[in-house]
């Protein structure tokens, strides 16, 4: 098993057969116009990079917290029912990947979404798993 596959994963590969085309003729039509539309190798990397970040529920709950405002870490700590610690190793990391922001006021750090692309990351992944 491949190490970035996950156990569940092999399961839904296993319980439906993929489709594939019986005679393997490519459309040239179809190939020139979506090759210039596949991701290059490097974004795709950086992308992978930021959805694994992702991939923590930790993480994906406080994006939820600062979906809608700014937070400090005192308040995403009780939130999240997690040590202020705890939550700021998480910040960081989402921090790194250009996900939150923050902004110093005093003694508190306020956290929030990066920017508008986030939010609707997010948003859009919500709204999708609602309608399943």
């Amino acid at each position: 098993m491949n190490k970035r596959t996950s156990k569940s994963e092999n399961e839904l590969i296993q319980s439906d057969a993929t489709p594939t085309c019986d005679n393997h003729l490519i459309h040239l039509d179809n190939f020139r116009l979506t090759q210039s539309q596949i991701l290059p190798t490097g974004k795709a990397q950086q992308m992978a990079e930021i959805f694994g970040v992702l991939a923590d529920p930790n993480r994906l709950r406080l994006l939820s917290g600062l979906a809608n405002q700014e937070l400090c870490v005192c308040d995403l700590a009780a939130l999240m029912k997690m040590s202020e610690s705890a939550v700021c190793h998480q910040l960081r990391l989402l921090k790194a990947m250009r996900l939150v922001s923050y902004r110093r006021e005093g003694r508190n750090v306020y956290y929030s979404l990066a920017d508008s692309h986030i939010i609707n990351l997010y948003s859009s992944l919500a709204e999708h798993l609602d309608e399943v």
